[in-house]
């Protein structure tokens, strides 16, 4: 059983990683009042599909990954397109919601300023961005698969484009590429992430690996 904006028992299993979890369940809270969202960069394995939303719409620009979404299932409706151009798949105010997870840092700054007026645009109560708190160097595992990082973004400067910020998994001197865990044993790592996580760097996002920005609309 779960509630429509919830995540049933066995998805908690599958995601064994405490973080993951407190991700999910940060993005049910910002997303509690949205019936329909755009999932921007959705990529194969978006964690959108976990929170039980009326209708989800995937946009990504590597057709390997929106193959492997449609195989998996993870949207109502999969667009191939560039996210450096929205306007041409989507008009103003199509979804509750538009949602950019781990997206924007593979943008260069002018077009990741750019992504996120076009998505106050085609969204009607929120928009949500996931992005590394700074930058994080990354480079490309397959020669076109667009995971390189271009940029970096500070909390005081989505909070300067009228986002509330709160910091996510955990101090970010412990992670690296892929936000994955530099140090082992990684369960012991994971559970001190998710402790920190609960008692600083939540409230402290220029200290997290990671940060979560919501904008009411």
């Amino acid at each position: 059983m779960k509630s429509r904006l919830g995540l049933t028992l066995a998805q908690f299993k599958q995601k064994r990683n405490p973080s993951q979890i407190l991700t999910a369940l940060a993005l049910r809270r910002a997303l509690a009042d949205c019936e329909s969202v755009l999932d921007v960069g959705c990529g194969t394995d978006s964690t959108i599909r976990e929170l039980g939303i009326n209708r989800s719409t995937g946009l990504d620009a590597y057709a390997p990954s929106i193959e492997k979404a449609r195989q998996s299932k993870t949207h109502d409706e999969l667009v191939l397109g560039d996210v450096r151009d929205l306007q041409s798949n989507f008009g103003p105010k199509s979804f509750d919601a538009c949602v950019a997870l781990d997206v924007i840092e593979h943008l260069q700054k002018p077009d990741g300023v750019k992504l996120m007026a076009e998505m106050e645009q085609i969204a009607r109560k929120k928009v949500v961005f996931l992005t590394p708190s700074g930058f994080l160097p990354q480079g490309n595992t397959d020669a076109d698969d667009y995971q390189r990082h271009f940029s970096g973004w500070e909390p005081v400067e989505m909070e300067s484009h009228g986002y509330k910020v709160f910091g996510l998994l955990g101090p970010k001197a412990w992670r690296g590429e892929y936000h994955r865990l530099k140090y082992k044993p990684s369960a012991f790592w994971a559970v001190a992430s998710l402790v920190s996580h609960s008692l600083w760097t939540r409230w402290h996002p220029e200290k997290s690996a990671a940060m979560l920005c919501v904008k009411d609309l």
